[in-house]
C-alpha cells in the first residue's frame, strides 16, 4: 500500500513571506509610480501566482506593463525579499515529527521552484522534503490545479494517496480538482470562511493538531 503523501504549500504555511513580499510589491508600484495600496489591502495578494497578482494591482491587461512590474517585483525580490521571510513557529518539529512517521512530505507551491528552492534551503528545511515543487518564471504551472497534476504525474502518486495542505482557497480549489483531500492552515493569510467556502476537508489552528491528526 503506498504510503500517505503531504504536499505543503510554501507562503502562509510553512514561511511568514508577508514583509520581503510586501516590500518588493512596494519597490516595484513605486518605480512605476502606481498608488500603493494600504497593507491590508495588499494582504489578499499573498498566495496566488505572481503575474495574477500584478495584473489586478495595477487593473492592467497591458502585457509590456505588466511584465515590467513582475521584473521589478523580481528584482529585489530575488536578492532581498525572499529572505525578508520567516519559519513559523512549530514548523520544524511537526516536520520533523512527521518525517519519523514515515510520511512523505513535498513542497508544492505556485512560487517560481527557483525561489522556493532557496528559501527552504536557507531555512534549512531541505532534509524533510523529498522534492521541492514549484512554477517556472514564465508563469507556467503557477495554477495550484496544473501544479499538483503535474507533481502526482512526476511522482505517480494518486490522488487517493495525497493531501494539499495550504492556507489559501486556490490551494483548496487546486485539490479538488485533482480529486486530492485538502486541509487549510488558519496561521498563514487566508481566513477561515476563505477556506471552508472552497471545500477545505479540515482546518488546523497550529501545526501539532496537524501532527496529531496524521499520526493516526
Amino acid at each position: 500500500m503506498s504510503p500517505m503523501h503531504l504536499f505543503f504549500d510554501l507562503d502562509g504555511t510553512l514561511t511568514d513571506s508577508r514583509p520581503g513580499i510586501f516590500n518588493s510589491m512596494r519597490y516595484a508600484m513605486t518605480a512605476l509610480n502606481v498608488a500603493i495600496p494600504e497593507e491590508e489591502a495588499l494582504s489578499r495578494f499573498i498566495g496566488p501566482p505572481t503575474h495574477d497578482t500584478v495584473r489586478e494591482l495595477l487593473g492592467s491587461d497591458d502585457p509590456a506593463l505588466n511584465a515590467r512590474a513582475i521584473a521589478l517585483y523580481r528584482e529585489r525580490y530575488s536578492s532581498r525579499g525572499m529572505f525578508e521571510n520567516s519559519v513559523y513557529p512549530g514548523i520544524e518539529q511537526g516536520l520533523q515529527a512527521l518525517c519519523e512517521l514515515g510520511i512523505p512530505l513535498l513542497v508544492v507551491t505556485s512560487k517560481p521552484e527557483l525561489y522556493a528552492q532557496q528559501i527552504i534551503d536557507h531555512f534549512g528545511l531541505q532534509q524533510y522534503f523529498e522534492r521541492v515543487y514549484g512554477s517556472e518564471l514564465s508563469g507556467e504551472r503557477s495554477n495550484k490545479g496544473e501544479l499538483i497534476a503535474h507533481v502526482l504525474s512526476k511522482q505517480g502518486i494518486a490522488a487517493a494517496n495525497a493531501w494539499m495542505i495550504g492556507d489559501r482557497l486556490h490551494d483548496i480549489v487546486g485539490a479538488k480538482r485533482n480529486g486530492l483531500r485538502s486541509a487549510g492552515v488558519l496561521w498563514g493569510y487566508g481566513s477561515r470562511a476563505e477556506l471552508s467556502d472552497a471545500g477545505a476537508d479540515t482546518l488546523f489552528q497550529n501545526m501539532p493538531e496537524l501532527v496529531r491528526a496524521f499520526s493516526r
